[in-house]
């Protein structure tokens, strides 16, 4: 991967993280005391909607941060490595469990009057495309998998060749 194209992603994911600590720390504080003068069906559900918004935050994080590790191991040509499934694992964790956060806004969403059926299906909908996000980075881990064990066959060829020569 090129340089530029590793700074320019490095770039992206820094705003995306100063973006998101932003609105964990100033703008979800302003949208609880927002809240204080709404119905009792809202009051309800403020602290379990902003509690999943935080913690898909966080989510979303982590996963940035597992991107920032990964490209610095594919810009020390270390990618290849039993060292990049602990990051390529915890971003599967994270992504799953931002599918559970989405489905569980769903079901906090679903009694009442506060969301029409049809955003609720919505948000169920999107809970089963973060799942499935999920399921392409387990996809993309197997092949990480099949790339270290060629990687490795390789080096066990070359010493072999070597030792023959």
């Amino acid at each position: 991967m090129r340089t530029m194209t590793i700074r320019a992603l490095r770039l992206v994911l820094v705003a995306a993280l100063a973006g998101s600590v932003f609105v964990q720390l100033v703008m979800i504080p302003l949208v609880w005391n927002d809240m204080d003068g709404a119905d009792q069906e809202v009051l309800d559900v403020r602290a379990p909607v902003l509690l999943v918004v935080v913690l898909g935050i966080a989510t979303t994080q982590v996963v940035m941060v597992c991107l920032w590790r990964l490209l610095t191991m594919v810009r020390r040509g270390t990618v290849f490595s039993d060292g990049a499934f602990r990051h390529v694992d915890a971003m599967i964790a994270a992504i799953s469990s931002a599918a559970a956060l989405v489905f569980a806004l769903g079901v906090i969403l679903a009694p009442g009057d506060l969301a029409a059926p049809g955003t609720v299906l919505l948000i169920g909908g999107a809970s089963v495309v973060v799942a499935g996000i999920a399921l392409v980075v387990v996809v993309m881990r197997s092949l990480l998998r099949q790339a270290v064990w060629r990687e490795a066959e390789a080096v066990h060829l070359r010493a072999e060749l070597d030792e023959v020569i």
